[in-house]
């Protein structure tokens, strides 16, 4: 199997281990495809996989690498000697009266200690080795039960406190504003590839999926590292900032393949996890 074949079969974010809550091609394949679906379909089974995928349909677009948005950024591990090392997940500035929230994908943080001069650092706006607005220690993660005790991929979300007591990221990136069960709309992603030093981004529709407890989108090239990646609505042309509706992750921590991700959508545990976390942060 090639590298680009294994790469095709991994995804989204490293460390999947137990989260710790901190402080609380062919015309042949088509016909394949829809048969093996027919035939489930007749047996009662519920099938997770959108047809056009699972018929080997390529995406119609691809992530286009640009030079960022103050308010999205990446997640970096920090070294022993203080040193970041590569990053791996994708996390934005929400808004919070404590102005120091991000939203990320809660899979993101998975075994993930964090302190002072080791654990997990977030670079807003980073691109091309330039840290524009600064290196935040994350010093707090909030996840809900759902995902604590069952992984659940509809809780698949996470909020993390940036910078120390008494700093104010919002004010240095601005902020994405978190809306609460609205539906699946045009949507534009950005994430940052593992291994590049620019982020993605990629405007399409995205689709209901799993009975309305998450949404789907396509788009090429979401390779691992794009996890936590803002599904952003009504972005501002001026400042870049938009509605969040949802994140990758869920269903498959995010999509086995590059050119599918997923998001859970955001409905009243998800407006109670942020609620925790402002009471807890500000």
């Amino acid at each position: 199997m090639t590298d680009v074949r294994m790469e095709d079969r991994m995804r989204r974010g490293a460390g999947r281990r137990r989260v710790a809550v901190r402080p609380r091609c062919v015309l042949t394949m088509r016909r394949t495809a829809w048969l093996a679906g027919t035939i489930l379909a007749a047996l009662g089974a519920y099938v997770l996989t959108p047809l056009p995928q699972a018929a080997g349909e390529a995406a119609a677009k691809r992530g286009i690498p640009f030079s960022g948005t103050a308010a999205v950024g990446a997640l970096f591990t920090r070294k022993a000697n203080g040193k970041l090392g590569s990053h791996f997940c994708t996390a934005s500035v929400v808004n919070s009266p404590g102005e120091n929230l991000l939203i990320t994908a809660a899979h993101c943080m998975a075994g993930r200690s964090l302190g002072p001069t080791t654990g997990v650092v977030f670079a807003p706006g980073y691109h091309d080795g330039k840290f524009p607005h600064g290196k935040w220690t994350i010093i707090a993660t909030y996840v809900n039960s759902g995902w604590e005790l069952h992984h659940n991929p509809n809780d698949d979300v996470a909020f993390l406190v940036a910078g120390r007591p008494g700093t104010h990221i919002q004010r240095h990136t601005g902020a994405e504003t978190l809306k609460i069960d609205r539906p699946p709309q045009v949507v534009d992603v950005i994430g940052y590839p593992d291994g590049r030093n620019k982020p993605i981004t990629c405007t399409a529709p995205a689709r209901s999926f799993d009975r309305g407890h998450q949404m789907v989108f396509d788009c090429d090239d979401y390779t691992n590292g794009t996890s936590g990646g803002p599904f952003l609505a009504h972005v501002n042309a001026k400042t870049g900032d938009g509605w969040v509706i949802g994140v990758i992750g869920g269903y498959q921590e995010g999509g086995d393949t590059p050119n599918i991700s997923y998001s859970p959508r955001f409905f009243s545990a998800i407006k109670d996890l942020y609620e925790t976390a402002v009471a807890s942060s500000s």
